[in-house]
C-alpha cells in the first residue's frame, strides 16, 4: 500500500471522496423520507441492525477492549443518531440539521481539553467564534420547520458524536469499518428500550404497515449506503492520504444536506438561514486549516 504525501488527491479518489460526502450530506433527506413512516428511534433501531447484520459475520472484530465498542455504539447509535432522528421528526429541516451536527468538532475539542489536558490553539478561538455565532442566528429564528428543541436535540446529537471521537481516540488505529459495524451490536439495546417505552409496539407496527418501498429504500440505504459504502471508502482513502489532504472534503456536507433538502423537500433558504450557514462553515474551515497558516 503506498500513501501519498502531496496536498493534492488523484482525480479519482477525489472523486470517490465528493461520493462519500454527497451520500452523508444527502442521507439527511433520506432520513426524513423514512420518517414519513416509521417513528424515529425504530428506524433507529432498524438502522444499526442491518449495519450489524450480515456484515458483522464477514469482518474480524477489531482489536480493541469490549467497553470501547460498547461506549462507541452506544455513543453514535443511542446518543448521536437516536437523538438526530428525533430531530429530524418535525423538530427542525433536515438541511439546517446537517449544518447544526458539524458542531461535533467544537465539543470534539472541548472533550479533548476536559479529558486530555489539551488547550485550546490560538485559531480555534475564532473558529469557534464564528461558529457559535451561527448556531445563535439559527437559535433567534426558530419556527416554522425549526424549532428550540430541534436545535438542542441536534446540539446534543454532536455533542455525543464528540463522545464518540473521544471513544475513538482511545482505540488508536483501527479497521473503521469493522469498529462501525462491531459497535453496532452496543447501540441496539439502548435503542430497543428507549422505542418501547417512548414508541411501543403499536407505533411499529403502524409504521411498518405504512412503509412504502421508498421507505425501505430509505432505511436500507441508512446501513448500507451511509454506513458501510461511506466508512469503508473513507477509510480507504485516510489509509493512502494525509487526514489533512482528506478532511477539508467534509467542508461539503452540510453543503450537500441543505442543497438536497431544498431540492427534494423545499426547504426555504432564507438569508437569514444562509448566513448561519456561512458563519458556521467559515467556523470549520478556520478550525480546519488554521493549523496549515500556524
Amino acid at each position: 500500500m503506498t500513501v501519498t504525501l502531496s496536498g493534492r488527491l488523484p482525480a479519482r479518489h477525489a472523486w470517490l471522496a465528493l461520493a462519500v460526502v454527497a451520500v452523508w450530506g444527502t442521507n439527511f433527506v433520506v432520513i426524513k423520507l423514512a420518517l414519513v413512516a416509521l417513528p424515529p428511534l425504530f428506524l433507529a433501531l432498524l438502522r444499526f441492525t442491518l449495519a450489524l447484520l450480515p456484515a458483522v459475520l464477514f469482518l474480524p472484530r477489531p482489536a480493541v477492549p469490549w467497553r470501547l465498542l460498547a461506549a462507541y455504539g452506544v455513543l453514535i447509535g443511542a446518543g448521536q443518531f437516536g437523538l438526530l432522528y428525533l430531530a429530524i421528526d418535525g423538530r427542525i429541516a433536515p438541511g439546517l440539521a446537517s449544518l447544526v451536527v458539524q458542531t461535533q468538532v467544537f465539543f470534539t475539542i472541548t472533550l479533548a481539553m476536559a479529558a486530555d489536558g489539551e488547550r485550546m490553539r490560538a485559531y480555534q478561538w475564532p473558529a469557534l467564534a464564528l461558529a457559535t455565532a451561527g448556531i445563535a442566528v439559527i437559535a433567534a429564528h426558530t419556527g416554522g420547520d425549526t424549532t428550540l428543541p430541534g436545535v438542542l436535540l441536534v446540539l446534543m446529537a454532536a455533542l455525543a458524536w464528540a463522545g464518540g471521537n473521544q471513544v475513538s481516540r482511545r482505540m488508536g488505529r483501527v479497521d473503521m469499518l469493522a469498529m462501525v459495524v462491531w459497535s453496532s451490536a452496543f447501540a441496539l439495546p439502548p435503542l430497543l428500550l428507549l422505542s418501547w417505552w417512548f414508541e411501543g409496539p403499536a407505533r411499529w407496527a403502524e409504521g411498518l404497515a405504512a412503509a412504502t418501498p421508498g421507505v425501505w429504500l430509505a432505511v436500507v440505504w441508512q446501513a448500507l449506503g451511509n454506513t458501510l459504502f461511506g466508512y469503508a471508502a473513507w477509510g480507504w482513502l485516510l489509509a493512502r492520504h494525509p487526514a489533512a489532504t482528506v478532511a477539508p472534503m467534509a467542508l461539503l456536507v452540510p453543503v450537500f444536506g441543505m442543497a438536497a433538502s431544498a431540492w427534494w423537500l423545499g426547504e426555504g433558504l432564507p438569508a437569514w438561514k444562509l448566513g448561519a450557514a456561512a458563519l458556521v462553515l467559515a467556523g470549520l474551515a478556520v478550525n480546519l486549516f488554521g493549523p496549515r497558516r500556524a
